[in-house]
């Protein structure tokens, strides 16, 4: 051993001498200095503030942090030999701060081998004519940008960059807000946006996305741009001043930071799968659904549904009636191969059509246990075919555990193992669910849909409680969703035990002794949602994340209530999230029961709701209703309206707020996805980057101006309807559109931090041959500067 270290220890003094050699031929040096540039006749007080602020930055924190500054208005010290001796470089103000064209010329060769460039409010209007320091900076104010400070709130969407670590989530500020000649985003890694609703934006307005703050590797070197600090008040600020002093740190190589993460181009798409074969199901059945192995391989499910134009048969006296199959695929990343591993006769591929025609039954949801590895346990969310009763058009639903065999990289059939079934009418479309997933306990969380349509409610509330077949209503929600001993409409919560039976954890809605039993199921955590298609669990804190479609009005009614509210939730306790008494954040429709369904009643209360349906069979007093965070109508994200005395809204569009701009509607149809937690420890170099850690990814199945986006939500009012703080669109790092991920249904990332995303295809209750399997990876590289080129390390 004393061999081998006497051994290696000139190899890492080597390695040393050539880093430091490196560290020295960059611009600066250990003894930090920084160049603070300003117009001779700037503003004076706010060229004095920011020039005292960055001078007093220097001085604080620990040694390794510091740095000494040297301010100037004359441009002649923009030298090639000057700047060599700076760490950093910033411009404070932009009229009358001109660089000739040699100085340009030195700037630019200083950005090339290495140097750092902060750029604060007005440094954006500096240099006119040149594109190089346009794309330095990343965009130019608009011409008729406000002139005057005003009250702003600024959202802190990078968590991680040492400019925006610490700063408030929404941080309240005034200061003087630029407009944009070109949105950079996309080009430039956006560390905050200021929230246009919050002040008069002027005519050049963003919208939604308004970038205030952002930075890249830029030419060879660093910059950072920031908005901000337009104001002499604004560098009195400990906020700004921690934002400057970020700022600093990492353009003049005292500190690192990832400056890439949002850049579009680097990420890529790739198809995974390719086309079925002519009238086969070999690669994909009809996508819906995806869970990951520790391993990386990838096991989706196809619904029911077969290739496009395949036969269907729909009538109810026939012995196929629905049979379809319900698909287990296994992709393999180390070898890029597919295999089909089983094939469920399902119900559930009746086609298309109109309501009692078409269903949504069959197999629905996938997810591998835990301990998949050592016990190759995966269970499966499905509606047996063999079930089925044809005379009352009824079903069960079940989730059943299968083991997966390695060796023949085939499903088990006859290893079911039935853990949890229960009735389903199959008279009328739709709403099956079908999202599963474990927590970090092992307890399995079950999204189950409410089997019932809104078609006879003119699609708002569905609480009709008139139309049935054979005595089952299709049409009253409250007999499901709304019904505390009914499992649909449901997510249920229960412990898988090894013998294949189940146990009830505690903290779930109802314990099924509620007056006295027969009136509640213990299995339920969360009662009144519609159709919750994908839930994800958060592994470090066990919160459920979760969307669910909404009806169909497009509408609100000042008679009946909302139009269509699409949903996401964040949920962190059992409760009750409103359908189909309530919507969105809260917002009641109206009753109706018999003998005349067409005549409205009271408005439900949302504190307080009953369920006195003809057909509940549970507790008439149901729990209060939580607040959604997320909720979108064809009109827009986040529909609110004023309320009279009793809390009812008007309803009226003239009235309506939109609280979530960056959401739009129509088609509408949520998928929920993950909340990625980067994992230094695991990540690939194809890893989404740390920058997106704790971010929920929610999104919409059609592309065209639906939601695809990554939220940042406030911890401290999340799990009681509080409003994403922050939002980011997806659309170019998950390609929409044409040759992209057109319609999304299901994703989530692996453990090596890529994700994997499923495309339904083109059409519906069918796969074809745009049903695939992709995988978006990143491949921006590590944080900069290199540890190498750190000034101090």
């Amino acid at each position: 051993m004393l061999i081998t270290l006497l051994g290696t220890a000139p190899a890492a003094a080597e390695n040393d001498r050539a880093a430091a050699e490196q560290a020295s031929r960059l611009p600066g040096a250990q003894d930090a200095r920084v160049l603070v540039f300003h117009a001779a006749d700037a503003p004076e007080d706010r060229t004095r503030a920011g020039v005292e602020a960055i001078e007093a930055l220097g001085a604080e924190g620990p040694a390794a942090e510091r740095f000494a500054v040297e301010s100037t208005d004359d441009p002649s010290v923009f030298t090639p030999v000057e700047l060599t001796s700076f760490n950093a470089v910033v411009f404070l103000s932009a009229e009358g701060a001109v660089l000739d064209a040699a100085q340009e010329s030195a700037l630019q060769n200083y950005v090339r081998s290495g140097g750092g460039f902060v750029g604060v409010h007005d440094a954006a209007r500096a240099q006119p004519e040149s594109e190089w320091f346009t794309g330095l900076i990343g965009s130019r104010p608009e011409a008729g940008s406000p002139a005057e400070p005003q009250r702003a709130v600024v959202e802190v969407g990078d968590r991680v960059n040492p400019a925006t670590r610490g700063l408030p989530l929404e941080w309240a500020r005034n200061d003087v807000w630029f407009d944009w000649e070109s949105n950079p985003t996309g080009e430039v890694h956006t560390v905050a946006r200021v929230r246009e609703r919050t002040y008069e934006p002027g005519e050049g307005a963003e919208g939604w996305d308004h970038p205030i703050s952002w930075c890249r590797d830029y030419d060879g070197g660093r910059s950072f741009y920031t908005g901000m600090g337009g104001t002499e008040a604004s560098f009195g600020e400990a906020n700004f001043r921690k934002h400057l002093r970020g700022a600093l740190l990492w353009t003049g190589r005292l500190a690192r930071a990832d400056c890439q993460a949002t850049i579009t181009a680097n990420y890529a798409a790739e198809r995974l799968t390719a086309p079925n074969q002519p009238e086969a199901l070999d690669q994909i059945g009809e996508p819906h659904g995806l869970d990951i192995a520790d391993d990386g391989r990838v096991f989706y499910i196809g619904r029911g549904g077969q290739w496009s134009n395949a036969p269907v048969v729909t009538d109810w006296n026939a012995p196929d009636i629905g049979l379809g199959p319900g698909t287990v695929h296994v992709y393999d990343p180390a070898t890029d191969e597919v295999t089909l591993a089983a094939s469920l006769e399902v119900f559930g591929n009746k086609g298309g059509g109109g309501e009692l025609v078409k269903i949504e039954e069959g197999l629905v949801g996938i997810v591998l246990d835990p301990d998949f590895e050592d016990n190759n346990w995966i269970y499966l969310h499905w509606t047996p075919h063999s079930e089925i009763d044809r005379e009352a058009h009824m079903a069960e639903r079940r989730v059943s555990r299968f083991t997966f065999d390695p060796d023949s990289r085939r499903l088990d059939l006859a290893s079911e193992v039935v853990l949890l079934a229960w009735p389903v009418q199959i008279h009328s479309c739709c709403h099956a669910g079908g999202g599963m997933d474990f927590d970090s306990e092992g307890n399995l969380y079950i999204a189950t849909g409410d089997t019932n349509s809104s078609q006879f409610s003119d699609g708002y509330s569905g609480n009709n409680p008139e139309p049935n077949h054979q005595g089952v209503s299709f049409a009253d929600a409250r007999r499901t969703a709304g019904n505390t001993n009914n499992l649909n409409g449901k997510i249920l919560r229960i412990h898988p035990e090894d013998d294949g039976t189940y146990t009830v954890p505690e903290g779930n809605l109802f314990t099924g002794d509620e007056e006295g039993g027969g009136k509640t199921r213990p299995e339920i955590y969360v009662m009144g949602v519609r159709n919750p298609a994908r839930i994800a669990v958060d592994p470090e804190t066990d919160w459920l994340y979760a969307g669910w479609v909404g009806p169909d009005a497009g509408e609100p009614s000042s008679t009946w209530g909302p139009a269509k509210y699409d949903t996401f939730a964040v949920i962190t306790e059992a409760g009750n999230r409103g359908w189909p008494y309530c919507m969105g954040n809260r917002q009641p429709y109206r009753d109706r029961n018999l003998p005349d369904p067409t005549q409205p009643l009271d408005w439900y209360d949302c504190d307080a709701p009953r369920n006195e349906s003809p057909h509940n069979d549970g507790l008439v007093e149901l729990p209060p209703v939580t607040g959604n965070n997320i909720w979108y109508s064809p009109q827009g994200g986040g529909p609110d309206y004023p309320r009279d005395a009793e809390g009812v809204p008007s309803y009226e569009l003239d009235d309506q707020e939109l609280l979530l701009p960056w959401l739009t509607g129509g088609g509408q149809a949520t998928m929920s996805g993950p909340l990625y937690r980067y994992d230094e420890g695991t990540a690939s170099d194809a890893a989404w980057p740390e920058y997106w850690d704790g971010k929920w990814l929610v999104g919409d199945f059609y592309d065209a101006d639906q939601p695809r986006h990554a939220v940042v939500m406030d911890p401290g009012n999340a799990g009681n309807g509080g409003l994403p703080v922050h939002a980011e669109s997806l659309d170019e790092i998950i390609p929409a559109g044409e040759g992209g991920i057109r319609n999304l249904m299901d994703w989530k990332f692996a453990p090596d931090g890529s994700l994997y995303v499923l495309d339904y295809g083109r059409g519906f209750f069918n796969a074809d041959s745009e049903s695939a399997l992709w995988r978006v990876t990143y491949q921006g590289g590590p944080a900069t500067p290199a540890p190498a080129d750190l000034a101090r390390r």
